[in-house]
């Protein structure tokens, strides 16, 4: 069954180069209700937590190192079937393969400053999505 939250984060080189907008703007255009924003600077505690997933990767330290640079914009959407909807929407990780139109496409620097993060199931929408957010910040 699919859910209907996803979790994004707008990240630091895009918000720096002043996407956040016309990134919301293209998110609430797709038929995404946002149920919870903020704008925030991950530590890099925060940022080794959250991607805690990929520690042996190679490039989780310099994922991390990025992440805590500048402010992000944290967010949960609702949609029917919102993981995969998002996803369609933001386009793959590489912006170079990417399908026209999609976020990435338009706003991405590189695969690591791919301008927003997605949650990849409908577990990780929830579990991140509590990282950032409590019950009371929801709405």
């Amino acid at each position: 069954m699919t859910g209907n939250i996803t979790f994004t984060m707008i990240k630091p080189a895009a918000v720096e180069s002043g996407y956040t907008g016309a990134i919301l703007h293209m998110i609430t255009e797709n038929g995404f209700r946002i149920s919870a924003l903020k704008q925030l600077q991950m530590t890099r505690k925060d940022a080794e937590t959250f991607y805690m997933v990929h520690k042996d990767r190679p490039f989780y330290n310099d994922l991390v190192g990025f992440m805590s640079s500048g402010p992000i914009v944290a967010a949960i959407l609702e949609k029917e079937n919102a993981v995969e909807e998002y996803r369609k929407l933001i386009g793959a990780t590489d912006p170079g393969k990417a399908l026209e139109g999609t976020i990435r496409k338009l706003f991405a620097k590189s695969v690591q400053q791919n301008a927003v993060h997605g949650s990849d199931s409908d577990e990780n929408a929830a579990i991140e999505a509590a990282f950032f957010f409590a019950e009371r910040e929801r709405f």
